[in-house]
């Protein structure tokens, strides 16, 4: 049976876990080779490789920091060392901080749009030199955060309106030159980030589950194939776009 990526190339920025390390996953298994980048969870990085070669697949761990040009530059030279070319990235690095407007701070400010717009930039902005005539495709990964705005997140909300505004105007900016850009924007998934932040159990988690169509969070699975989608030529015609996958809820 063919697959979907086959002779592809990826892309994921903080794919040591959670849902990088799930779309990192998926990617390979239909046959894109995967470069998984992470910052400090080098451990989780090598698992998700050899996680892949397992199966069969080709992966390549590498660190860097999206919010750190030389990183990024070193990031998209290791991808073209190890495999050649570049076909997909997907822009998935990104942290969370839930503040009151009093508890707001510059660090607070600066850490979570460095890394959940600026990153994306510097990120986009290199692979766009890698990525061959026939373009490519870009995948932000967003929020509902972006629209649901809950209270207490003004930045992180703020950041991940950003990523939407971003995804259109670089899919207006990209779509000349045959890249396609869009983002999906997850519910509330349950990933390693989600448990220590102790968001997994309790009050918040069945608020969210109350208002939840389909009646439960999401789990990384649930996203991969999404990416899958999007990195295909079975949405070889939509840019620009926003997915949400988060279970109906808005």
């Amino acid at each position: 049976m063919s697959q979907k990526l086959e002779g592809k190339v990826a892309v994921v920025t903080g794919a040591s876990k959670g849902i990088g390390a799930s779309i990192a996953r998926h990617l390979a298994a239909e046959g894109a080779a995967v470069v998984v980048d992470y910052v400090s969870d080098h451990e989780g990085a090598a698992r998700v490789v050899a996680d892949i070669a397992r199966e069969g697949g080709r992966a390549v761990a590498v660190r860097a920091d999206v919010a750190q040009p030389e990183d990024v530059r070193r990031l998209f030279a290791e991808t073209r060392r190890a495999f050649g070319r570049l076909d997909v990235l997907v822009n998935n690095a990104g942290v969370y901080e839930f503040a009151s407007l009093e508890e707001v701070t510059a660090r607070h400010f600066h850490r979570q749009f460095d890394i959940n717009v600026l990153g994306l930039i510097l990120a986009t902005q290199e692979a766009i030199k890698h990525l061959g005539p026939e373009g490519g495709s870009i995948i932000n990964i967003s929020s509902v955060a972006a629209t649901a705005a809950p209270a207490n997140t003004s930045v992180y909300s703020a950041t991940k309106a950003a990523v939407d505004a971003a995804t259109r105007a670089l899919a207006k900016e990209l779509g000349p030159r045959k890249i396609r850009v869009n983002s999906i924007n997850p519910g509330m998934v349950e990933t390693e980030g989600v448990r220590a932040a102790g968001f997994a159990q309790g009050d918040f988690r069945k608020q969210i589950e109350v208002q939840t169509p389909l009646g439960r969070i999401g789990q990384p699975e649930d996203v991969g194939p999404v990416a899958v989608f999007l990195a295909s030529g079975d949405s070889g015609w939509i840019t620009g776009e926003t997915l949400h996958v988060s279970g109906g809820n808005r």
